[in-house]
Protein backbone atom coordinates (compact mmCIF):
# COMPACT_ATOMS: atom_id res chain seq x y z
CA UNK A 1 0.00 0.00 0.00
CA UNK A 2 1.53 3.37 -1.10
CA UNK A 3 2.07 5.87 1.53
CA UNK A 4 0.15 9.05 1.48
CA UNK A 5 2.28 12.22 1.17
CA UNK A 6 0.69 14.95 3.22
CA UNK A 7 1.54 18.42 1.57
CA UNK A 8 4.90 19.71 2.77
CA UNK A 9 5.09 21.82 6.04
CA UNK A 10 8.62 23.35 7.08
CA UNK A 11 10.09 22.32 10.19
CA UNK A 12 9.10 23.94 13.25
CA UNK A 13 5.33 25.17 11.61
CA UNK A 14 3.25 22.40 13.20
CA UNK A 15 2.24 21.64 16.77
CA UNK A 16 4.29 18.94 18.37
CA UNK A 17 2.00 16.12 20.02
CA UNK A 18 2.27 17.56 23.78
CA UNK A 19 0.13 16.47 27.24
CA UNK A 20 1.62 19.29 29.04
CA UNK A 21 0.07 22.43 30.35
CA UNK A 22 1.22 25.49 29.19
CA UNK A 23 0.16 27.06 32.24
CA UNK A 24 -0.79 25.73 35.72
CA UNK A 25 -3.69 27.97 37.29
CA UNK A 26 -5.71 26.00 39.52
CA UNK A 27 -9.34 27.02 39.43
CA UNK A 28 -11.23 28.20 42.43
CA UNK A 29 -13.31 24.79 43.78
CA UNK A 30 -16.46 24.94 42.63
CA UNK A 31 -19.87 22.68 43.96
CA UNK A 32 -19.85 20.58 40.49
CA UNK A 33 -15.78 19.62 41.54
CA UNK A 34 -17.44 17.58 44.25
CA UNK A 35 -19.42 14.54 44.52
CA UNK A 36 -22.71 15.04 46.76
CA UNK A 37 -20.92 13.37 49.84
CA UNK A 38 -17.91 15.97 49.09
CA UNK A 39 -20.35 18.88 49.24
CA UNK A 40 -22.34 17.67 52.14
CA UNK A 41 -19.07 16.88 54.02
CA UNK A 42 -17.52 20.38 53.29
CA UNK A 43 -20.49 22.34 54.28
CA UNK A 44 -20.83 20.56 57.65
CA UNK A 45 -17.42 21.83 58.58
CA UNK A 46 -18.20 25.35 57.67
CA UNK A 47 -20.61 24.88 60.57
CA UNK A 48 -23.68 24.43 58.41
CA UNK A 49 -25.98 21.49 58.82
CA UNK A 50 -25.21 18.99 56.16
CA UNK A 51 -28.53 19.37 53.98
CA UNK A 52 -27.58 22.53 52.93
CA UNK A 53 -25.67 21.29 50.53
CA UNK A 54 -28.34 19.18 49.10
CA UNK A 55 -30.38 22.90 48.60
CA UNK A 56 -27.44 24.85 46.71
CA UNK A 57 -27.03 21.98 44.56
CA UNK A 58 -30.63 22.23 43.33
CA UNK A 59 -30.24 25.70 42.93
CA UNK A 60 -27.35 25.70 40.99
CA UNK A 61 -28.27 22.22 38.44
CA UNK A 62 -32.32 22.39 38.27
CA UNK A 63 -32.78 26.43 38.87
CA UNK A 64 -29.62 27.04 37.34
CA UNK A 65 -29.35 29.95 39.53
CA UNK A 66 -25.85 31.31 41.43
CA UNK A 67 -26.96 34.21 42.92
CA UNK A 68 -27.50 33.96 46.73
CA UNK A 69 -30.30 36.37 46.93
CA UNK A 70 -32.74 34.41 44.67
CA UNK A 71 -31.93 31.26 47.36
CA UNK A 72 -34.65 32.36 49.54
CA UNK A 73 -35.29 28.77 51.06
CA UNK A 74 -31.96 29.31 52.99
CA UNK A 75 -31.32 31.40 56.17
CA UNK A 76 -29.67 34.76 55.39
CA UNK A 77 -26.43 34.29 56.47
CA UNK A 78 -25.77 30.72 55.29
CA UNK A 79 -26.66 31.50 51.94
CA UNK A 80 -24.46 34.32 51.15
CA UNK A 81 -21.37 32.35 53.14
CA UNK A 82 -22.48 29.25 50.99
CA UNK A 83 -22.38 31.26 47.62
CA UNK A 84 -19.05 32.59 48.02
CA UNK A 85 -17.32 29.05 49.04
CA UNK A 86 -19.27 26.78 46.44
CA UNK A 87 -20.30 29.37 43.79
CA UNK A 88 -17.23 31.27 42.59
CA UNK A 89 -17.39 33.07 39.34
CA UNK A 90 -15.82 30.76 36.57
CA UNK A 91 -16.52 31.78 32.89
CA UNK A 92 -17.45 35.42 31.60
CA UNK A 93 -18.70 35.27 28.01
CA UNK A 94 -16.68 37.30 25.76
CA UNK A 95 -18.38 36.94 22.26
CA UNK A 96 -21.43 35.13 20.87
CA UNK A 97 -21.29 33.78 16.78
CA UNK A 98 -24.70 33.36 15.50
CA UNK A 99 -25.12 31.14 11.99
CA UNK A 100 -28.12 28.66 10.75
CA UNK A 101 -31.00 31.11 10.41
CA UNK A 102 -30.42 31.66 14.89
CA UNK A 103 -30.34 28.10 15.14
CA UNK A 104 -26.76 27.70 16.05
CA UNK A 105 -24.97 29.98 18.61
CA UNK A 106 -21.18 29.81 18.93
CA UNK A 107 -19.59 31.03 22.30
CA UNK A 108 -16.42 31.86 23.63
CA UNK A 109 -15.74 32.10 27.08
CA UNK A 110 -12.73 33.05 29.20
CA UNK A 111 -11.89 31.38 32.16
CA UNK A 112 -10.81 32.77 35.33
CA UNK A 113 -6.83 32.68 34.42
CA UNK A 114 -7.98 34.64 30.93
CA UNK A 115 -7.46 31.10 29.00
CA UNK A 116 -10.16 30.80 26.69
CA UNK A 117 -12.74 27.94 25.13
CA UNK A 118 -15.69 27.34 23.21
CA UNK A 119 -18.70 25.47 22.70
CA UNK A 120 -21.42 25.44 20.44
CA UNK A 121 -25.41 25.13 21.25
CA UNK A 122 -27.63 23.93 18.17
CA UNK A 123 -31.20 23.73 17.60
CA UNK A 124 -32.64 20.81 15.73
CA UNK A 125 -36.56 19.68 15.11
CA UNK A 126 -36.26 17.42 18.03
CA UNK A 127 -33.74 18.47 20.47
CA UNK A 128 -31.08 20.88 21.29
CA UNK A 129 -27.75 20.16 21.50
CA UNK A 130 -25.27 21.64 23.49
CA UNK A 131 -20.99 20.67 22.35
CA UNK A 132 -18.60 21.94 24.93
CA UNK A 133 -14.95 22.15 25.47
CA UNK A 134 -12.52 19.79 27.80
CA UNK A 135 -9.45 22.22 27.38
CA UNK A 136 -8.21 25.13 26.05
CA UNK A 137 -6.56 24.51 23.00
CA UNK A 138 -5.52 20.90 22.42
CA UNK A 139 -2.14 19.21 22.19
CA UNK A 140 -2.75 16.02 19.84
CA UNK A 141 -1.28 18.41 16.93
CA UNK A 142 -3.97 17.25 14.08
CA UNK A 143 -2.51 19.28 11.18
CA UNK A 144 -6.53 19.96 9.84
CA UNK A 145 -7.66 21.13 13.18
CA UNK A 146 -7.72 24.66 14.48
CA UNK A 147 -7.43 23.88 17.91
CA UNK A 148 -4.88 21.63 17.52
CA UNK A 149 -2.75 23.98 15.61
CA UNK A 150 -3.25 26.49 18.81
CA UNK A 151 -1.64 23.77 20.96
CA UNK A 152 -2.64 22.82 24.71
CA UNK A 153 -3.25 26.08 27.21
CA UNK A 154 -4.43 23.77 29.95
CA UNK A 155 -7.13 21.47 31.31
CA UNK A 156 -10.34 22.63 32.44
CA UNK A 157 -11.56 21.58 35.47
CA UNK A 158 -14.80 19.52 36.37
CA UNK A 159 -16.51 22.20 37.28
CA UNK A 160 -15.27 24.90 34.03
CA UNK A 161 -16.73 21.99 31.39
CA UNK A 162 -19.91 21.76 33.34
CA UNK A 163 -20.58 25.35 33.68
CA UNK A 164 -20.55 26.09 30.41
CA UNK A 165 -23.45 23.69 29.90
CA UNK A 166 -25.27 25.86 32.95
CA UNK A 167 -25.13 28.63 31.11
CA UNK A 168 -26.13 27.65 27.95
CA UNK A 169 -28.98 26.18 29.44
CA UNK A 170 -30.13 29.49 30.80
CA UNK A 171 -29.26 30.80 27.40
CA UNK A 172 -31.49 28.35 26.14
CA UNK A 173 -33.91 28.46 28.34
CA UNK A 174 -34.59 32.35 27.58
CA UNK A 175 -35.01 31.62 23.83
CA UNK A 176 -31.02 32.37 22.40
CA UNK A 177 -32.33 29.90 19.78
CA UNK A 178 -35.35 31.91 18.71
CA UNK A 179 -37.76 30.22 21.12
CA UNK A 180 -37.00 28.46 24.64
CA UNK A 181 -36.02 25.21 24.34
CA UNK A 182 -34.05 22.51 27.11
CA UNK A 183 -31.02 21.18 25.92
CA UNK A 184 -30.99 17.45 25.96
CA UNK A 185 -27.94 16.23 24.38
CA UNK A 186 -24.02 16.74 25.26
CA UNK A 187 -21.22 16.07 22.92
CA UNK A 188 -17.49 16.56 23.63
CA UNK A 189 -16.45 17.46 20.48
CA UNK A 190 -15.46 21.45 21.46
CA UNK A 191 -11.98 22.44 21.75
CA UNK A 192 -9.61 19.75 23.53
CA UNK A 193 -8.77 15.86 23.93
CA UNK A 194 -11.40 14.37 26.65
CA UNK A 195 -9.54 11.49 27.27
CA UNK A 196 -6.55 13.78 27.72
CA UNK A 197 -8.59 15.55 30.47
CA UNK A 198 -9.32 11.99 32.14
CA UNK A 199 -10.94 12.53 35.71
CA UNK A 200 -12.34 16.14 35.41
CA UNK A 201 -14.17 14.89 32.14
CA UNK A 202 -15.53 12.26 33.95
CA UNK A 203 -16.55 14.08 37.08
CA UNK A 204 -18.30 16.08 34.43
CA UNK A 205 -19.73 13.57 32.80
CA UNK A 206 -21.80 12.52 36.35
CA UNK A 207 -22.31 15.71 36.76
CA UNK A 208 -24.70 15.73 33.83
CA UNK A 209 -26.19 12.71 34.32
CA UNK A 210 -27.06 12.48 37.91
CA UNK A 211 -30.36 13.01 39.08
CA UNK A 212 -31.33 16.40 40.16
CA UNK A 213 -30.52 18.10 43.02
CA UNK A 214 -27.16 16.21 42.38
CA UNK A 215 -26.48 16.84 39.31
CA UNK A 216 -28.66 18.09 35.85
CA UNK A 217 -30.56 14.69 35.15
CA UNK A 218 -29.64 14.09 31.59
CA UNK A 219 -29.43 11.04 30.11
CA UNK A 220 -26.42 8.94 29.94
CA UNK A 221 -27.55 8.03 26.27
CA UNK A 222 -27.90 11.53 25.35
CA UNK A 223 -23.88 12.10 25.97
CA UNK A 224 -20.60 11.73 23.53
CA UNK A 225 -17.60 11.88 23.84
CA UNK A 226 -15.61 12.27 21.06
CA UNK A 227 -11.71 11.08 20.96
CA UNK A 228 -8.78 10.90 18.63
CA UNK A 229 -7.82 7.29 20.25
CA UNK A 230 -6.43 7.55 23.79
CA UNK A 231 -6.75 3.42 23.89
CA UNK A 232 -5.87 2.99 27.61
CA UNK A 233 -8.61 5.87 28.61
CA UNK A 234 -10.78 4.42 26.38
CA UNK A 235 -10.56 0.84 28.09
CA UNK A 236 -11.09 3.16 31.25
CA UNK A 237 -14.07 4.69 30.50
CA UNK A 238 -15.57 1.33 29.20
CA UNK A 239 -15.26 -0.05 32.85
CA UNK A 240 -16.99 2.71 34.54
CA UNK A 241 -20.95 1.61 33.52
CA UNK A 242 -21.53 4.97 32.65
CA UNK A 243 -23.52 4.59 28.61
CA UNK A 244 -22.40 7.09 26.87
CA UNK A 245 -21.85 6.50 23.51
CA UNK A 246 -18.14 7.11 21.88
CA UNK A 247 -17.03 8.57 19.20
CA UNK A 248 -13.77 7.80 17.65
CA UNK A 249 -12.20 10.50 15.40
CA UNK A 250 -10.45 8.09 13.01
CA UNK A 251 -10.07 9.68 9.65
CA UNK A 252 -7.69 7.05 8.08
CA UNK A 253 -8.21 3.79 7.76
CA UNK A 254 -4.38 3.21 6.95
CA UNK A 255 -1.77 3.80 9.93
CA UNK A 256 0.37 4.96 6.69
CA UNK A 257 -1.88 8.09 6.37
CA UNK A 258 -3.40 8.11 9.90
CA UNK A 259 0.10 8.52 11.49
CA UNK A 260 0.14 12.02 9.79
CA UNK A 261 -3.04 13.32 10.03
CA UNK A 262 -3.64 11.86 13.53
CA UNK A 263 -0.56 12.40 15.74
CA UNK A 264 -1.72 10.01 18.77
CA UNK A 265 -1.80 6.90 15.94
CA UNK A 266 2.13 7.05 15.97
CA UNK A 267 1.29 5.72 20.02
CA UNK A 268 -1.98 3.77 19.36
CA UNK A 269 -2.38 2.48 16.00
CA UNK A 270 -5.28 1.40 14.22
CA UNK A 271 -6.43 -1.59 14.70
CA UNK A 272 -6.08 -1.29 18.56
CA UNK A 273 -8.16 1.83 18.56
CA UNK A 274 -10.82 -0.20 17.03
CA UNK A 275 -10.07 -3.01 19.40
CA UNK A 276 -10.91 -0.78 21.86
CA UNK A 277 -13.73 0.35 20.35
CA UNK A 278 -15.34 -2.64 19.67
CA UNK A 279 -14.42 -3.56 23.88
CA UNK A 280 -15.98 -0.32 24.60
CA UNK A 281 -19.15 -1.67 22.83
CA UNK A 282 -19.33 -4.79 24.44
CA UNK A 283 -19.27 -3.71 28.03
CA UNK A 284 -21.29 -0.80 27.56
CA UNK A 285 -24.10 -2.21 24.89
CA UNK A 286 -23.72 1.33 23.33
CA UNK A 287 -22.67 1.16 19.87
CA UNK A 288 -19.54 3.18 18.63
CA UNK A 289 -19.62 6.45 16.69
CA UNK A 290 -16.69 6.19 13.78
CA UNK A 291 -16.33 10.00 12.98
CA UNK A 292 -14.24 10.51 9.48
CA UNK A 293 -13.47 14.59 7.91
CA UNK A 294 -13.51 13.74 4.51
CA UNK A 295 -10.45 15.60 2.95
CA UNK A 296 -10.04 16.47 -0.96
CA UNK A 297 -7.82 14.25 -2.42
CA UNK A 298 -6.16 13.30 1.26
CA UNK A 299 -8.90 10.24 2.53
CA UNK A 300 -11.85 10.43 0.37
CA UNK A 301 -11.03 7.57 -1.75
CA UNK A 302 -12.85 5.17 -2.29
CA UNK A 303 -10.36 2.50 -1.87
CA UNK A 304 -9.83 3.90 1.88
CA UNK A 305 -13.61 3.45 2.37
CA UNK A 306 -13.51 -0.40 1.55
CA UNK A 307 -10.50 -0.52 3.93
CA UNK A 308 -12.64 1.03 6.53
CA UNK A 309 -15.51 -1.33 6.24
CA UNK A 310 -13.51 -4.36 6.08
CA UNK A 311 -11.71 -3.33 9.46
CA UNK A 312 -14.99 -2.70 10.89
CA UNK A 313 -16.66 -6.11 9.92
CA UNK A 314 -13.94 -7.76 10.76
CA UNK A 315 -15.01 -7.35 14.24
CA UNK A 316 -18.50 -8.06 13.72
CA UNK A 317 -21.83 -6.21 13.25
CA UNK A 318 -24.16 -4.02 14.59
CA UNK A 319 -21.42 -2.43 16.84
CA UNK A 320 -20.70 0.57 15.01
CA UNK A 321 -22.00 3.05 13.01
CA UNK A 322 -19.83 5.65 10.39
CA UNK A 323 -20.45 9.82 10.22
CA UNK A 324 -18.09 11.00 7.29
CA UNK A 325 -18.01 14.60 7.86
CA UNK A 326 -17.35 17.27 5.26
CA UNK A 327 -14.51 19.14 6.28
CA UNK A 328 -14.94 22.97 8.19
CA UNK A 329 -11.89 24.17 6.60
CA UNK A 330 -10.08 26.93 8.75
CA UNK A 331 -9.21 30.35 7.06
CA UNK A 332 -5.79 29.91 4.83
CA UNK A 333 -5.90 26.04 5.43
CA UNK A 334 -4.50 23.56 2.82
CA UNK A 335 -7.25 21.28 4.00
CA UNK A 336 -10.13 21.35 1.51
CA UNK A 337 -13.75 19.72 2.12
CA UNK A 338 -13.71 16.40 -0.24
CA UNK A 339 -16.08 16.95 -3.49
CA UNK A 340 -20.06 15.67 -3.35
CA UNK A 341 -18.89 12.81 -6.00
CA UNK A 342 -16.08 11.71 -3.92
CA UNK A 343 -18.13 11.95 -0.66
CA UNK A 344 -21.32 9.79 -2.49
CA UNK A 345 -18.83 7.19 -3.30
CA UNK A 346 -17.56 6.87 0.24
CA UNK A 347 -20.77 6.98 1.73
CA UNK A 348 -22.11 4.34 -0.75
CA UNK A 349 -19.07 1.89 -0.34
CA UNK A 350 -19.60 1.92 3.12
CA UNK A 351 -23.58 1.18 2.87
CA UNK A 352 -22.97 -1.20 0.41
CA UNK A 353 -20.94 -3.13 2.90
CA UNK A 354 -23.56 -3.34 5.50
CA UNK A 355 -22.07 -0.19 7.46
CA UNK A 356 -24.69 2.41 8.62
CA UNK A 357 -23.56 5.59 7.36
CA UNK A 358 -24.85 9.04 7.91
CA UNK A 359 -23.60 12.02 6.58
CA UNK A 360 -23.63 14.45 10.08
CA UNK A 361 -25.04 17.86 9.78
CA UNK A 362 -22.25 20.46 9.23
CA UNK A 363 -23.50 23.76 11.66
CA UNK A 364 -22.13 26.79 11.56
CA UNK A 365 -20.48 26.84 7.94
CA UNK A 366 -21.25 30.32 7.52
CA UNK A 367 -19.40 31.96 10.94
CA UNK A 368 -16.02 30.64 12.06
CA UNK A 369 -17.40 26.62 12.48
CA UNK A 370 -14.33 24.62 13.25
CA UNK A 371 -14.21 24.99 16.94
CA UNK A 372 -10.64 26.88 17.45
CA UNK A 373 -11.11 29.50 14.89
CA UNK A 374 -13.25 32.44 17.11
CA UNK A 375 -11.02 31.84 20.14
CA UNK A 376 -7.86 32.50 17.77
CA UNK A 377 -9.19 35.06 16.04
CA UNK A 378 -9.53 37.12 19.15
CA UNK A 379 -6.15 36.01 20.55
CA UNK A 380 -4.85 37.59 17.73
CA UNK A 381 -6.88 40.27 18.25
CA UNK A 382 -6.11 41.08 21.27
CA UNK A 383 -1.88 40.29 21.09
CA UNK A 384 -2.49 43.19 18.56
CA UNK A 385 -3.84 45.50 20.74
CA UNK A 386 -1.79 44.43 22.99
CA UNK A 387 1.30 45.23 20.53
CA UNK A 388 -0.86 48.40 19.62
CA UNK A 389 -0.84 49.72 23.14
CA UNK A 390 2.46 48.80 23.93
CA UNK A 391 3.73 50.77 20.89
CA UNK A 392 1.92 53.96 21.18
CA UNK A 393 2.86 53.84 24.81
CA UNK A 394 6.77 53.40 24.12
CA UNK A 395 5.59 56.63 21.62
CA UNK A 396 4.22 58.77 24.50
CA UNK A 397 7.38 57.94 26.56
CA UNK A 398 9.52 60.15 23.99
CA UNK A 399 6.99 62.58 23.72
CA UNK A 400 7.05 63.71 27.00
CA UNK A 401 10.80 62.99 27.50
CA UNK A 402 11.22 65.60 24.86
CA UNK A 403 8.58 67.74 25.56
CA UNK A 404 10.22 70.05 27.69
CA UNK A 405 13.93 70.16 26.10
CA UNK A 406 14.53 73.59 24.66
CA UNK A 407 14.13 74.11 21.16
CA UNK A 408 17.49 75.03 19.45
Amino acid sequence: MKKQVLPRVEHGERPLLSFTEKRFGKPPQHLADLSRDERRALVADMGVPAFRADQISRHYFEHLVTDPEAMTDLPQRERTKLASTLLPPLAERIRDQIADGGATIKTLWRLFDGAVVESVLMRYPDRATLCISSQSGCGMACPFCATGQAGLTRNLSTAEIVEQLRLSMIAARDGALGEPVRISHIVFMGMGEPLANYKAVVGALRRITDPTPYGFGISARNVTVSTVGLVPSINKLAELGLPVTLAVSLHAPDDGLRDDLIPINSRFKVKELLDAARHYFVRTGRRVSIEYALIKDMNDHEWRAELLAKELNSRGKGWVHVNPIPLNPTPGSIWTATTKKAQDVFVKTLRNAGIPTTIRDTRGSDIDGACGQLAAEVIDREHVSRRAAKAQAAVDARIAEHRDQPVE
